[in-house]
Parts: C-alpha cells; structure tokens; sequence
C-alpha cells in the first residue's frame, strides 16, 4: 500500500467494479506469456501495443439456451514457437467458488484492488491437441529421466591418487560423524603366554613372601599372566578378601602360609 501525506496507507479502489477471470493454466502456457510479457517490456516505445497472447472463443448454443453445457469456451493460443505445446484449450467454468478479489503492487509499493473474480476457469488442451499434448509429456518424462550424474573411469587404477599422504593417517575432520575415538590398549587386554603351572605356583609363592596381600591387577602385572590363568591358580593357593582392611585382596591359605614360613626359618 503506500502511504499518504497523513501516514496511513492508501489502498486505489477505482476498478473495484471491475470483472476479473481467475484461469488456472499449464506451465507450458504460463511459460509463454511470461516470454511475451518480457520481450514487450525491453521495448520503451509506449506507443508500441503489447502482444496478443491468446484469444477466447466463445460458443452458445440457442436452442439449448438453459443447458448448463450450451455455453462453451475455448482458448487458442497465439504463438507460432510454442514447441509441441498444444494451440488450443478447453476452459471449464466454475461459479461456486469463495469470493476473491484481484490486487497489485508496482515497483513504487502503491497496491491497488483491480477487479473482483466474476469467473474461475480450469484450462485443460482441447480434444483435438490431445495428441500433441501426449508427446509434450512424453518429452518431459524423458527428460526427467536424464541421469545427471555420470561414472568417470580413472586411468590411473593403482590407487595412488587414494592413498594418504605422509603425516596424514589417522586424521579425521573435526566434524565427521564417522569420528572414532582412539582407545588405547588396556594391560589385561595385553596378549600373554602362560608359564608352566610350577613355574608360576613358585613364583606366586616368592610375591607373597614379600607382601602378605595382593590385588588381582598387581599379581597380572608382577607375575606377566593372563588374567584368567592366574584366577584358576589363586583359587587353589588363595584365599580372597571380601571385607575387612584388605578388602578385595589375596592371601595365601593357612596351610601354605605356614609351608613358606618354614622354609623361611629353614633357609
């Protein structure tokens, strides 16, 4: 709307009276009156007339003067380079619609109301184009299906161009989702090879010699054992605190406690 010497908004209401046709027409047709409308817009001769677009045809049968289907309109199109797109189309007349009004804007803002929709038409190609209107749209299916992207064959089919540079293994952009923490390797997950049982029993014994208590996780490391190995050896020569100042610890059992103690006197 624009605005008047006192601020408000001016909305020009001259041609309210005025009767409007609300058509509701294929691309193809909108696409040529656009063209049209553009060409006659370069053109700063205002004496210059715009082009005809199109015409309507208009059919009354008088002696069926009260059938609804007496009155007939038809729209021919007048551009000579249209293509394919179908010259003539049927347009179907509709009276029950809501009440609408037709308004515009220019490049100044000022909005004016230019007529009220006296009539709704739905423009469909007229039976004796249903022919061209089938290849139209044969033509744009086929286009449609136009694969845009393509398969390029390298020459180069070593993989040098793929492999990472120096320096750049194990880089990952900050932003990827496929972003995979580096865990390192725990101790227990340590591959290991088992001693010989008597082996490891005398060695145990010698550990628990210094210390009378021992964790799980320091008899692995000290004695160099899978995890699993040494369990079954502790079940046999330890016993394990489950409460107690040494809670969640392994002392040897009372009858070898006493075994290593005499050969402690003994030596």
């Amino acid at each position: 709307m624009s605005v008047g010497e006192d601020g408000r908004h001016v909305l020009e209401t001259g041609r309210t009276d005025r009767s409007v046709w609300l058509m509701k027409c294929p691309t193809v047709v909108s696409r040529l009156w656009q063209s049209a409308a553009s060409s006659s817009s370069l053109s700063a001769d205002p004496n210059i007339p715009h082009p005809v677009v199109a015409k309507v045809v208009l059919s009354l049968d008088p002696v069926h003067n009260d059938d609804p289907n007496a009155l007939q309109f038809k729209m021919e199109l007048a551009q000579k380079d249209g293509g394919n797109a179908p010259k003539s189309y049927s347009l179907n007349m509709f009276k029950d619609f809501v009440p609408m009004c037709v308004f515009s804007e220019s490049n100044q803002g000022k909005c004016a109301l230019e007529g009220k929709v006296e009539h709704k038409f739905d423009m469909e190609p007229h039976s004796e184009n249903f022919g061209e209107y089938g290849k139209l749209c044969r033509e744009r299916t086929s286009k449609a299906m136009i694969k845009t992207r393509q398969i390029q064959v390298i020459d180069n089919d070593h993989g040098v161009l793929m492999r990472p540079m120096p320096g750049m293994v194990g880089l990952v952009p900050s932003g990827s989702k496929d972003k995979k923490k580096v865990t390192p390797v725990k101790g227990s997950e340590v591959k290991r090879t088992r001693r010989d049982r008597r082996e490891l029993e005398n060695i145990i014994f010698k550990l628990f010699e210094r210390q009378p208590n021992w964790a799980l996780k320091q008899l692995v490391q000290e004695t160099d054992q899978p995890e699993q190995f040494l369990k079954e050896i502790l079940n046999d020569l330890c016993v394990y605190n489950k409460r107690g100042p040494n809670q969640g610890t392994h002392e040897l059992k009372p009858e070898y406690k006493k075994s290593t103690e005499e050969e402690m006197q003994q030596g």
